[in-house]
């Protein structure tokens, strides 16, 4: 019984562990397919969290790309004849075969289009140029446009017959509107080309075209010729930091070149020379290919493959090109960069200068640092130096009232709102300094308190400071007050006073602007002898009065030097004499006070405000002259009687 629960046991648990490693077989698997499902973005390296350099698959550039020849068979008809190679295995001599080429057969026709197609080694297309002959002026080439910049690792050409004796190889970087050599082919350089054999390459003379014999003799490649861009360069190891081989391999247009006039001029002689006859008796030819008007010639161009090795430049910056709306190719830019070629930075990411990925830094563009108040910057080299390669960005035109290098500050007239993260919109306040009681428009920028003239006080220099008084003058406009003044001045509070303006009594009260030009005095300081226009009123004042008027002060339109001249209007009459029987409800009225009064608020008249005015005048006009006597109150609304036939003096 024992024996079989130890069976049963062990049973179990092998059963248990088929299970747990079933289940971490079928985890992987799945995880394999997850792994698949999500592929990292080359651009970027998920274990740093970086991003890194990145280029684009390596291809043959002119695989399919249209090229164009400057001559091609055809046009006549002609018979074209080549050496075909002997077998390694038979002890025979070439083979020479020949054909037709001609334009108006496809089946015949040997176009420029056969040199970047689909290379297949069972059925080998070529390019026939015309028959050369001694007569025939200029040379023969093949142009082939990529499209955009691309890095070129290699160029080769597969030659269908003999290779030429001379050929050069040309590259233009700007469309084909300027072409520079990228590497000569002749059996005589001095002769065909002018150069050197084989000059010595060093880093001073990396970016310049040599001049080789090697395609002459026969090697492993047999009829190819092929041209390595970096090869015999000394820089080519340390590529990445060499902008003088960066720009030696980049190239947007590829042009071959033959030198007719450098040919054996006998050899073709003697090659047209050959008889119809006796090719007829050598060559098993058809009636059709014996037509008179057919030449024929083993002296001709004929290539089966171009092909050119490279990648997309994109300078490190992207993984793939593409087609743009326009059709056109470009790079799909990483990193922040913009252009075909991810040559620049893209618009507000100019904190730090464009460069090149490398393998060790991709060099991203990064955006520059406006606080949110600019659309708009520029990079700085002088700044980008001066932060030790930290930042360079400089913002352009910002707003909502900011200034600065990254618009971190407020301008000035504005100061720092605390309430507010300097990316907000109203994170700088206006200063609203007092024209005449402060020394200048620019405030502090933390607390916004604007620079005070002596004897002025208050945030925005609107009122005077204790102890002093309204001055009128716009240099001082507050002084300090006179001994004797301030001994006969009332405690705070009494109704013989004038309080001071500030701007948080502007503000209940709903008015806009300024009442005066010039800061008012301090509560508890008067003028000197004004008491007495300031007093209270009783029955017996009230009634020994000419007048009782309710006016309304308009703007000031007169200064003569010793008189203000206000206008007014009449609002309602409570008490008049004779003398003011000319006076009309809501008519239009003149009201004059000294200048000197004016100033010291003795009384206080403001524009745009409504006066209680009780006095005496002997004279019949259509004015107000409102004396030191004169009683000035300003009116308040819960002064106004509740019906017609209340007097209002009797709710003060």
């Amino acid at each position: 019984m024992k024996r079989t629960s130890v069976i049963i046991l062990v049973l179990g648990l092998t059963t248990l562990d088929m299970v747990t490693a079933r289940r971490r077989v079928n985890r992987a698997f799945l995880k394999m397919f997850q792994e698949e499902a999500t592929q990292s973005d080359p651009c970027h390296d998920d274990e740093t969290d970086k991003p890194k350099q990145c280029v684009p698959d390596f291809v043959n550039a002119a695989y399919g790309v249209p090229v164009s020849s400057s001559s091609e068979c055809g046009s006549p008809p002609s018979r074209h004849c080549y050496s075909a190679p002997s077998s390694p295995f038979l002890k025979s001599s070439p083979k020479e075969i020949c054909e037709i080429c001609d334009a108006e057969n496809p089946a015949k026709h040997h176009p420029a289009s056969y040199l970047t197609d689909l290379n297949n080694p069972n059925n080998v297309t070529c390019w026939n140029s015309e028959l050369l002959s001694p007569d025939r002026e200029g040379n023969i080439s093949l142009t082939l446009s990529l499209g955009k910049k691309y890095e070129l690792t290699y160029i080769s050409l597969q030659f269908c017959n003999q290779k030429p004796h001379s050929l050069a190889i040309y590259k233009s970087m700007d469309h084909g509107k300027s072409w520079q050599p990228f590497q000569y082919y002749s059996g005589d350089c001095r002769d065909v080309w002018d150069r050197d054999h084989r000059v010595p390459i060093n880093r001073a003379n990396e970016q310049e075209a040599l001049c080789l014999d090697s395609h002459i003799t026969q090697d492993a490649a047999g009829s190819r010729i092929a041209f390595s861009t970096l090869a015999d360069r000394p820089s080519a190891e340390d590529f990445e930091n060499s902008p003088v081989l960066q720009d030696w391999v980049t190239a947007t247009d590829i042009k071959v070149v033959f030198p007719i006039q450098h040919y054996d001029r006998a050899a073709i002689i003697e090659s047209n020379s050959i008889s119809s006859s006796g090719l007829n008796q050598s060559l098993e030819l058809d009636a059709e290919e014996l037509d008179d008007g057919v030449t024929y010639s083993d002296r001709y161009i004929s290539v089966s493959d171009l092909a050119i090795g490279g990648r997309c430049k994109c300078n490190g910056h992207a993984s793939r090109c593409h087609r743009d709306k326009y059709g056109e190719l470009t790079c799909d830019c990483q990193h922040n960069t913009a252009g075909r070629e991810c040559e620049k930075c893209k618009p507000f990411h100019f904190d730090r200068p464009w460069g090149r990925a490398t393998q060790m830094q991709a060099n991203e563009c990064k955006p520059c640092d406006c606080n949110l108040h600019a659309r708009r910057c520029r990079f700085n080299m002088e700044l980008f130096r001066l932060s030790g390669g930290v930042s360079g960005g400089v913002c352009y035109k910002c707003r909502h009232n900011t200034a600065g290098r990254h618009c971190h500050y407020c301008k000035e007239g504005y100061f720092r709102n605390s309430n507010k993260p300097m990316t907000h919109k109203k994170a700088c306040r206006p200063c609203n300094c007092h024209p005449v009681g402060a020394s200048g428009k620019i405030c502090n920028q933390a607390n916004g308190q604007c620079p005070c003239k002596d004897g002025v006080t208050g945030k925005e220099c609107n009122r005077c400071s204790k102890g002093y008084q309204q001055s009128g003058s716009p240099i001082a406009p507050c002084i300090k007050v006179p001994t004797s003044s301030l001994a006969a001045a009332s405690p705070r509070g009494r109704g013989n006073t004038y309080s001071s303006y500030s701007s948080d009594s502007r503000a209940s009260s709903g008015r806009s602007s300024y009442y005066s030009s010039y800061p008012q005095h301090d509560a508890g300081v008067s003028c000197g002898q004004c008491t007495k226009a300031t007093r209270k009123v009783n029955m017996r004042k009230y009634c020994g009065q000419d007048y009782v008027l309710l006016v309304n002060i308009g703007k000031q339109i007169r200064d003569n030097g010793k008189w203000l001249k206000f206008k007014a209007s009449l609002d309602t009459t409570f008490r008049r004499s004779e003398q003011v029987r000319d006076m009309q409800q809501g008519g239009p009225l003149e009201l004059w006070v000294r200048k000197e009064d004016h100033e010291c608020g003795c009384p206080k008249i403001r524009s745009r405000s409504t006066y209680l005015i009780l006095g005496n005048d002997a004279e019949k006009r259509r004015a107000i002259i409102v004396e030191r006597d004169t009683i000035v109150l300003e009116w308040k609304e819960e002064w106004a009687p509740s019906s017609r036939n209340d007097d209002p003096f009797f709710s003060w």
